[in-house]
């Protein structure tokens, strides 16, 4: 056998090596690119052997790179680098986090109408007790000093609005 084919076959070999080593692990690029040059390298070998071998390894690596992506994309969510990579969309974190979310709005709304006393002042921030818990709140309009017993007037995310009663 040649030695221009062993080289070639030898860094076409290189490159998929390389190219599994990104997948598993993630180097930036860097890995890829230099699977990438491994493989035109090989190709290039392969081309000084002979014309049909240099186009037969050209469009072996032509197909490869997509096929090595898209498997790549397929397994690098599996990988624990992957993981923090990729958003979760398992359709049962979806339902919790939706769930979880449902749960804040109606505790949130629940608050509304709710009294409680303010324990600093609020100009227009500060801290107010409502059914024994502490919460961070704005007051509605104007000023409210400390002691003064309040209502819960509208809650927006973990924004809480208060009015003096």
């Amino acid at each position: 056998m040649d030695s221009g084919l062993l080289w070639g076959f030898g860094l076409l070999a290189g490159g998929l090596l390389l190219a599994a080593l990104e997948i598993i692990l993630p180097s930036g690029g860097i890995l890829a690119l230099l699977a990438l040059g491994t493989a035109i390298a090989g190709v290039v070998a392969f081309w000084q052997v002979d014309t049909l071998w240099g186009v037969s390894s050209l469009m072996l690596v032509i197909v490869l790179i997509p096929v090595i992506f898209h498997f790549a994309l397929r397994v690098m969510p599996a990988t624990p680098f992957g993981r923090h990579l990729f958003l979760n969309t398992d359709e049962e974190a979806v339902a919790d986090r939706e769930r979880e979310s449902s749960e804040q709005r109606e505790r949130a709304a629940a608050l509304v109408g709710a009294e409680g006393t303010a324990l600093t002042d609020m100009y227009p921030i500060g801290k107010v007790e409502i059914d024994g818990k502490r919460l961070e709140a704005s007051a509605a309009a104007g000023f409210i000093d400390e002691g003064t017993p309040v209502r819960v007037v509208s809650v927006d995310g973990m924004s809480v609005k208060v009015r003096a009663v």
